[in-house]
Formats: structure tokens, sequence, C-alpha cells
């Protein structure tokens, strides 16, 4: 587990919660340091709606442990047996990631003294409550998460690694029983990559002025995402096809390297286009459209040979070509996204992230 600012905010949440608990002259502070351990989520729209969540598990512990310690006391076979009414309860109403926050709330009231069960009760209910609201207030101010330049530096790195294998699998140099092994590595690497882009999504911001902002970079995120992922596909069936690829007219392995080529490159491209390291080029898509209608061309004139047919499994061939429309269209719409993103927020400093910063990263 590496050192991050949720270790450090789960420390300042039950400082917090333990220091206004006793500034309160609460009882029991303890409660609220235990409590404030279970709110402290990765972003703030997942703080929100854990804070919601635990206020409903929150009140349903003590409901149940008031219910059943006015009815039958508070016998160790009571509490236990509040526990599976609890967890039951908690399952039905889809709250399953605030069990263990209803339980501890059902066990400290229940564990309250016979006198003035209701007062004490109630005090230690708002002591959890303290604790839940101290970890929310943390998350909001203290080092608030920021996803977005941990998620462009990700989709680089895991690119460029990715985009290395297609070139030198392309052209046949590849080791494959490294790129075997390779394979899983960057399937969870690209995973990884993916889960990023859900929390940068959710950490939306709060501000109308920032709301259109923040949805164009939350789609142009997304199209690098959907790039990425089609990407390792290629590079799998590269892998996975290379015996039909070795088969093919000598003319055609040349035209589908070619079109590769030219691919990555445009890729690697736009990933600097968006950082406003280079400008984009009309005539590099017209150079793209004329390698593409060529080699359809080609192979489509091959398709009639029945010899060429019988040589190889021409649907391999087909499923790889169509690969390669797709990702050319898909890359031409990043391009249109990055010229309206950078049309819009020409002086726009959340995008200020440097090719040292890749390099440090």
């Amino acid at each position: 587990m590496r050192v991050g600012a949720r270790i450090f905010k789960t420390g300042i949440a039950i400082t917090l919660a333990l220091f206004i608990a006793k500034l309160l002259n609460m009882p029991s502070p303890v409660f609220a340091g235990i409590a404030a351990t279970f709110a402290i989520k990765p972003t703030i729209y997942r703080s929100y709606l854990s804070i919601i969540e635990q206020v409903q598990g929150n009140v349903i512990g003590a409901i149940i442990a008031v219910i059943l310690f006015m009815a039958f006391g508070n016998h160790l076979i009571i509490v236990g047996f509040g526990a599976i009414i609890i967890i039951i309860l908690m399952l039905k109403l889809k709250l399953e990631n605030n069990v263990s926050l209803a339980l501890v709330t059902m066990i400290v009231i229940m564990e309250t003294p016979g006198e003035n069960f209701l007062q004490v009760a109630g005090i230690r209910f708002s002591t959890l409550f303290l604790g839940i609201m101290s970890s929310f207030i943390v998350n909001l101010i203290f080092l608030p998460p920021k996803y977005e330049k941990k998620l462009y530096v990700r989709i680089a790195h895991v690119t460029e690694d990715m985009l290395k294998f297609i070139r030198i699998t392309s052209r046949h140099e590849v080791d494959y029983s490294l790129l075997k092994d390779e394979i899983p590595e960057i399937k969870e690497r690209v995973y990884k990559v993916e889960q990023l882009y859900t929390l940068f999504k959710e950490d939306r911001a709060y501000s109308k002025k920032k709301k259109h902002d923040v949805q164009r970079k939350i789609v142009l995120y997304k199209q690098m995402v959907t790039i990425l992922n089609l990407s390792f596909i290629i590079l799998k069936r590269l892998y996975h096809y290379k015996n039909d690829i070795v088969h093919l007219p000598k003319e055609i392995q040349e035209m589908i390297q070619e079109q590769i080529e030219f691919l990555v490159n445009e890729h690697e491209k736009l990933l600097l286009m968006f950082l406003g390291k280079v400008k984009g080029n009309a005539e590099n898509q017209k150079i793209g459209d004329q390698q593409r209608n060529e080699l359809m061309d080609l192979f489509h004139q091959k398709l009639k040979d029945e010899t060429f047919r019988a040589d190889l499994q021409s649907y391999h061939i087909m499923n790889l070509l169509a690969l390669l429309v797709d990702y050319q269209e898909e890359l031409e719409h990043l391009e249109k996204l990055i010229d309206v993103f950078q049309t819009y927020h020409k002086h726009n400093d959340q995008n200020d992230i440097t090719l040292a910063e890749l390099d440090e990263q």
C-alpha cells in the first residue's frame, strides 16, 4: 500500500473528531474517533454518498438498539440477535457497505447503562454522527483529491508502452513468448486506468462556473480511455493472428504495417496535442484515408482469388482490418474533441501538465 493523501486524511479526521468531542465535553469521545474511520473515501462525490448511507446506517442501528433494549434489555444474546436483524435489514436496503457502522452504533447504544438510557444513548449516537461529519469535512477541505493529472500521466505511460509493442509486433520483430507474458500485465494497467477515470469522473466540480469545463474533460478523457482499450485489442489480435499475417502476400503485409505505423504515430501526436506541444494537421487525415482505402481495395481483390482464401483464415484478417478502421475513426474523433477543448480553454491553467512531469511519474 502506498502512503498517500487518503491515509493522512484518515489520521486528521480521527484527530478532528476526538478534538471536537472533547471540546464539547462528550462522555465517550473515542466513539467519534471510531466513526471517523468509516467515512474517508477516494473522491468527494463518493464521500458525499457515503455520508448519506452512513447516516442511514447510524439511524437504523440506533433505532434497533433502542427498541431491543426497551423490550428485552441488553443481554448478550439480545445484542447478537440485534446484529442479525441489522445485517439482514441493511442488506435488504442495499446498504451493505455500512453494515459495520450500524453494528457499532447498535453495540455502543445497547451497552449504555440502564439509568437515563435514552439520554445517554442520544449522546452516544450524536458522538458517532460527529465522527462521520468530521471525516466528510476533512475530505472536503484537506488535500481534496485531484485525479486529472494522475489520469493523463497513467494514460500516457500505458499508451507509450502499448504502442511500442504494437510497432514491433507489426514488424514481426517481437519476442512472442515475451509478449505473451506482457499482455496480462498491460491488461491490468489498462484496467487501473479505467478505475482512475471513474474516480476522475466522480470528482466533479460543484460550482456552476466549472461545470462545462469538467464535462468537456470527462468526454475527452473517456475518448482517450476508449482508444487505449481499442489499441490493446489490436495488440492482442496482432499476437493471436501472427501466423495468418505472416502468410499474407508481402504487399498486404507491408500495407498493414504502414497503416499501423501511421495510426500509432497519430495516437502519440494526439497525446502531445492535448498538452499543446503539437498542432493538428488536416493533411494527415487524407493520408490515412488513402492508405486505408488502398489496403481495403487490395484485400478485396485478393479475396476473389480462391487460392488466397484457402491459404489463410481470411475472417481473422478482416477482423484486424475492421479494428484498424475503428482505431482511425476514434483517433479522428479524439482530435476533434481536443480541438474544441483547446478552442474554449486557451488560458485554462487546469491543463498545465508538462513533459517533465511525465518523466518524473
